[in-house]
């Protein structure tokens, strides 16, 4: 694991801190449900989407892509795009994780949001990855999803399912 930054920040480091490019994932199954995972790094009942950093030069679709086989095993064979966020959607990192996280460079999060639907089984869906971060996954109705998330990410979360609202029916 990365060193982390051993001392608290102040408010005006926190604030002067960027936002890590991410992209995240709204994967829907034949019955609109969503993927969510169980977080092997935080709290046993932490729950999340897919979701991860957009390396240099990477466009967000093709980082998309790439965690969706990172973190869940399925190949972009078994999805077809469905849509993309209208704008980077940020979210911060509670003050007393930011040192935790990424060697303390960033306030957070700003995501590009990309939803799919999974054409598969859950036969193809492998969270064993090469660096898992789910300990267990399931399909939720997205009613559901804001119950399982962290709360620091709940209001991300609430905008995107509201923007791919059209999706769930």
């Amino acid at each position: 694991m990365a060193k982390e930054l051993k001392r608290e920040l102040s408010e005006a480091e926190i604030a002067a801190l960027p936002y890590r490019p991410c992209v995240g994932l709204v994967i829907l199954n034949r019955s609109a449900e969503i993927f969510v995972g169980q977080r092997l790094d935080f709290r046993s009942d932490a729950w999340q989407m897919p979701q991860g950093g957009v390396d240099e030069g990477e466009a967000p679709l093709e980082a998309a892509l790439r965690e969706l086989w990172e973190e869940t095993g399925i190949t972009r064979d078994k999805v077809t795009l469905l849509a993309e966020s209208r704008e980077w959607i940020p979210y911060d990192l509670p003050a007393t994780l930011i040192p935790k996280l990424w060697k303390g460079r960033y306030r957070g999060q700003t995501q590009k949001w990309f939803a799919f639907r999974f054409h598969g089984s859950d036969a193809d869906v492998n969270i064993a990855t090469e660096h898992p971060e789910f300990s267990r996954w399931a399909w939720s109705p997205h009613a559901e999803v804001l119950e399982r998330i962290v709360p620091f990410k709940r209001a991300t979360y609430r905008k995107v399912l509201a923007e791919f609202d059209r999706l769930f029916a």
